[in-house]
């Protein structure tokens, strides 16, 4: 089993100082054998990865609890924008359907309070 197999990855970014921050975040396989996950632009580990692309993975629960006995993977993180992004996103829509059904009802409440829509990118990993 890959680690894009898994349903929630802990994805460990690194600041410019070197420590690292750890967010769990949803994963998917894509064709080319990288794998990828969505999130918001400027968003912290964004602004890590643009900084520093090296990442580490490791296999987790929802709230980022590390799964006993699990390897770390290393990986290399690009961030992608608008068209560039979209295969990234269809491989998530495709892998977390009711998920993200959910989500849009989310941005649909975003909307009717006016509030602005975040710039949604695209990280895809290289596996090492």
């Amino acid at each position: 089993m890959s680690i894009s197999d898994e349903k929630y990855v802990l994805i460990t970014t690194f600041r410019k100082n070197g420590d690292a921050v750890s967010s769990p975040v949803w994963i998917a396989p894509l064709a080319d054998g990288t794998a990828g996950f969505t999130t918001e632009d400027g968003s912290g580990k964004v602004k890590r990865i643009r900084n520093n692309p090296r990442v580490t993975l490791q296999p987790c629960s929802v709230k980022g609890t590390v799964k006993h006995g699990s390897a770390v993977v290393e990986a290399s993180a690009a961030v992608l924008l608008g068209a560039d992004a979209q295969p990234v996103r269809d491989a998530i829509a495709g892998k977390y359907s009711l998920m993200v059904k959910l989500f849009k009802v989310g941005e649909l409440w975003r909307k009717i309070r006016r509030k602005p829509e975040p710039v949604v990118c695209a990280v895809v990993l290289t596996l090492g």
